[in-house]
């Protein structure tokens, strides 16, 4: 067989279901044996856009997202994706046809050393020089991408290795590693120091949610009655509506949630990546107590120098501190959390025109149910998403915020609408696969979708909008067929739904329970909150304007 045939089945081997990408001349051989596959291929309008729809794929299955360039220019257009990413921690493995040996040595059309332009940008960058080594490569490049912290790893396959012929080889047996139990003289040191505590305060991050231990943050706060704090990326570990909830905290400004953090004697860190909120923004003088739970160690900081470190498997060490930890008698930040709601609901019913993004965020929150999954792209929209949007549930508010780079949203938002698929279908998925699943009873059932007659507003605050907005020349619409959603102009342009690539089609009514919502930039103008399927993805035009979020 063809070594793209033995590479085609060690990602199958890998439980790969889709590939995002483009095709090209020098990963064509690898496309031909994917028309035989059990994987879906994807097509992308941009390689970018195809490397976000891996990302934010791997950060809500656990699982590597895939994609697929080809050389020179289409391997570059990964770069700013897999450098975001490997920077949020999130499982990709990126892979790019090359041009073949025979010509690397000389000047040479569109070959570039992408080993080495990807190294720093990824935990694990190859070329594939030999068939006889396809195995190895493809099984060691899932291994390091999903194994904690997750990253990215990149695989160069120039195009006369993939075409050449390979016999006797398999694909390699997947293995997994389990972490550690912590040990149990740390996690006594940390349970004393808990107990001594007058403020501790519990700092929760992304790691959390990687390791499938929210359900066990959650009842470690309510065990020892410790307020919580989430970082943008930890948001839905635990409820917006939970007593215990401080909300998100990582605005470099100080806010709400620092006042709890200065007052804190003791700050509990479970899961957290220092490169979401750098520790001198939150421990300026270094008088605190802190206490690192992780699968990793403590990374060295002169703001964070750790009182105890409970390195191991964080769902393991928590249910182990709280039993040895003395309960808070009160709950010391009740007065702080009512300012937080307060300021939360402050705008809720809000008149003013141009429409505040505090109105903005709280309609989008009453139009979704808890399942459903907002991305949100990066700007100045993206502090107020963190600060403002209140998440139920772990993975249903996805923000970057290590690389931070912009182009996230709509991608992001396709590959969410396949997560129910990607569950159902596997669910012993491990790890990192969110294990705090509610009964169905549980959970509220997403607004029905509706038509435009049905949603046809008559509203005279909205109509004097509209007349302000013809007044001004301004558009009536916006974010559907902009360059900010170029799916959903494809598919307006060709008239319908059957121009969408076959991967995407019928992802809601297949699985109607979870939606992703992409929120961008958000340039559009009035407009009443209107569903518009896109695969398994839900746009929503949002009333506001640009000055709205815009400062």
């Amino acid at each position: 067989m063809k070594a793209s045939e033995l590479f085609v089945r060690c990602l199958e081997n890998e439980g790969v279901e889709n590939i995002f990408g483009i095709p090209g001349e020098e990963n064509i051989d690898v496309m031909d044996v994917l028309l035989d596959s059990t994987v879906r291929f994807i097509t992308t309008r941009h390689e970018q856009g195809a490397a976000f729809m891996a990302d934010v794929y791997g950060r809500l299955t656990g699982r590597a997202g895939v994609c697929l360039a080809t050389l020179g220019p289409g391997a570059t257009n990964l770069v700013t994706p897999v450098a975001d990413a490997n920077m949020d921690h999130a499982p990709v493995v990126a892979i790019a046809g090359q041009a073949a040996t025979t010509r690397m040595h000389k000047e040479s059309h569109q070959h570039l050393d992408l080993v080495s332009l990807f190294r720093p940008i990824t935990k694990y960058s190859v070329q594939i020089r030999e068939p006889e080594v396809i195995p190895e490569i493809v099984r060691k490049a899932f291994k390091i991408a999903e194994a904690e912290k997750p990253g990215v790893s990149f695989i160069d396959f120039p195009e006369n290795i993939a075409g050449s012929e390979i016999q006797d080889k398999q694909p390699l047996l997947v293995q997994r590693a389990l972490p550690p139990a912590p040990p149990a003289e740390k996690v006594r040191q940390a349970a004393a120091i808990i107990s001594e505590a007058a403020f501790p305060i519990i700092m929760v991050g992304n790691g959390a949610i990687r390791s499938g231990a929210a359900a066990q943050v959650v009842h470690f706060a309510e065990a020892l009655n410790i307020p919580v704090a989430s970082t943008f990326m930890a948001k839905g570990v635990i409820p917006s509506s939970h007593e215990l909830s401080l909300g998100a905290v990582g605005l470099q400004a100080r806010d709400f949630v620092m006042c709890g953090f200065d007052r804190a004697d003791v700050i509990i860190c479970i899961g957290y990546d220092m490169i979401e909120y750098h520790p001198h923004l939150w421990h300026k003088d270094k008088d605190r107590k802190i206490i690192h739970i992780d699968a990793h160690p403590a990374e060295v900081d002169e703001h964070y120098i750790v009182a105890a470190g409970v390195i191991g498997d964080i769902g393991t060490a928590l249910p182990e501190i709280s039993a040895l930890a003395s309960r808070q008698e009160q709950f010391a930040a009740g007065a702080l959390r009512q300012v937080i709601l307060d300021e939360l609901a402050e705008c809720a019913e809000d008149p003013g025109f141009p429409m505040k993004p505090q109105r903005i965020i709280w309609d989008l929150r009453k139009t979704l149910s808890d399942r459903d999954i907002v991305i949100s792209d990066v700007g100045a929209h993206k502090m107020w998403m963190a600060r403002m949007y209140q998440a139920q549930q772990p993975n249903t508010c996805i923000i970057s915020n290590g690389f931070a780079s912009m182009g996230v949203g709509v991608p992001g938002a396709i590959a969410a609408g396949d997560r129910d698929g990607v569950e159902n279908r596997h669910p012993d998925r491990d790890p990192g696969v969110d294990r705090q699943r509610v009964r169905p009873d549980q959970v509220a059932p997403a607004p029905a979708l509706r038509s435009s007659q049905q949603h046809h507003v008559q509203e005279p605050r909205l109509r004097e909008v509209r007349r302000e907005l013809r007044r001004q020349g301004l558009p009536r619409r916006g974010g559907i067929g902009t360059r900010a959603d170029p799916v959903a102009g494809r598919r307006r342009r060709h008239g319908g739904r059957d121009r969408l690539p076959d991967g995407l089609r019928g992802k809601h009514e297949a699985h109607g329970e979870t939606r992703g919502i992409g929120v961008s930039n958000m340039k559009v103008c009035a407009q009443s909150h209107k569903h518009k399927t896109v695969g398994g993805t839900v746009e929503l035009a949002l009333p506001c304007l640009r000055t709205s979020l815009h400062g």
